[in-house]
């Protein structure tokens, strides 16, 4: 028999303040990424033109650009990076981030393809957090929060995924077991 599980209780607002404590990052490493804040801006906008050159060379993401405000989309995901480095995490922030993982999956684009963009994210931060003093707890503290940020989007596509399976199955509780069955 499958067992509920105390994780199931935790929900909206609650998931995000969970996922920031979590996340347990020391005053010290909010402030080293958010001293690289301005180093982050610089670098931002080559991020997004290598972010979207390889979005646009693969057919199945692309088609899901064309068409877009290419403009605000390139703000966007520039702003992204940015607060990658505001040494500012706490619910706002993850509520930020909800929204996008929320957009993403609304509009059907499947999780692996923002998750597979993060090697770019990475590749650029990396300049990013050569600038601190201390790059390598600036870079631990920066793993950290990735961390949060995909944990946040993932929990944007089961929260989707969930509501709609629940809606077909007569409930939550229900949806989480059948789930749970598959394991």
């Amino acid at each position: 028999m499958t067992t509920d599980r105390s994780s199931w209780q935790v929900k909206d607002e609650a998931v995000l303040d969970e996922l920031v404590t979590l996340l347990d990052l020391s005053p010290v490493e909010h402030a080293l990424l958010g001293d690289l804040a301005d180093a982050a801006a610089e670098v931002a906008p080559a991020m997004v033109e290598a972010f979207y050159e390889r979005l646009f060379k693969h057919e199945a993401t692309a088609e899901y650009l064309r068409g877009s405000a290419m403009e605000r989309l390139h703000a966007m995901v520039a702003e992204w990076f940015v607060e990658l480095f505001s040494g500012q995490y706490n619910v706002d922030y993850a509520r930020r981030r909800i929204i996008i993982g929320q957009i993403h999956a609304r509009i059907g684009l499947p999780v692996r393809y923002p998750l597979a963009m993060l090697d770019v994210v990475l590749s650029f931060s990396e300049a990013v957090l050569s600038q601190s003093p201390r790059p390598g707890q600036a870079a631990t503290a920066f793993r950290k929060v990735l961390a949060l940020d995909v944990a946040v989007f993932n929990q944007a596509y089961e929260d989707h995924q969930l509501r709609h399976l629940a809606e077909l199955v007569g409930g939550e509780r229900l949806a989480r077991r059948l789930l749970m069955q598959g394991a």
